[in-house]
């Protein structure tokens, strides 16, 4: 699926495409040989006489391309693309580790489904097991915890169901290291106004 053409550093990007135009375009921009990535989700549709597993677009109207910006203008010629997603004048720039963890998500899970974009929440990383790595947020409902991987610049998000003792909390250090320097920051400072 990956061109040879590129480089890990060259950047990943976001198109917006037309309603149900995701597969085609995908289709199309690797066969002009772009390393593009379309995440897929299974959902279940059931007609009147027979039930389907069909593999949806994890976020509707968006493909994933790298690409380098002498590529840009053919891209956007391509039938089903309406814009490259923008932040400010450029086009906006998806960080390398928000497409790996999708793509681990999307690989190892078997059901994963878009989920609300969440800001806040007990940030975790996944200690083991086949989505080892990958960071998001942790969501419970009932008695099932789901990890929520976003991508920031489209504010969207997917999410899979996960064992809670696969989780660990990412933060704390930090947090315990912020409290130290506070405590330090707050009792030199009493030294130095002899309080």
């Amino acid at each position: 699926m990956s061109s040879a053409r590129y480089t890990p550093s060259v950047a990943w990007h976001v198109l917006y495409t037309r309603h149900q135009h995701e597969k085609n375009v995908d289709r199309i921009l690797r066969n002009k040989g772009l390393d593009t990535f379309l995440p897929l989700c299974a959902s279940l549709s059931r007609w009147k006489d027979r039930a389907k597993l069909i593999h949806r677009p994890l976020f509707p109207c968006y493909v994933f391309v790298r690409a380098e910006e002498t590529d840009w203008l053919d891209i956007l010629k391509t039938p089903g693309v309406q814009m490259m997603v923008r932040c400010g004048e450029a086009p906006a720039v998806v960080p390398e580790e928000e497409i790996s963890a999708i793509r681990q998500l999307t690989r190892s899970s078997e059901f994963v489904a878009p989920h609300p974009f969440l800001k806040s929440g007990d940030r975790v990383r996944v200690k083991s097991g086949p989505l080892a790595g990958v960071e998001g947020f942790l969501v419970r409902t009932k008695n099932l915890y789901r990890i929520v991987v976003s991508i920031e610049i489209l504010g969207k998000a997917a999410s899979t169901e996960i064992d809670a003792i696969l989780l660990e909390r990412i933060g704390d250090q930090h947090t315990r290291n912020q409290a130290e320097r506070t405590k330090f920051s707050y009792a030199a400072s009493n030294r130095k106004f002899g309080t």
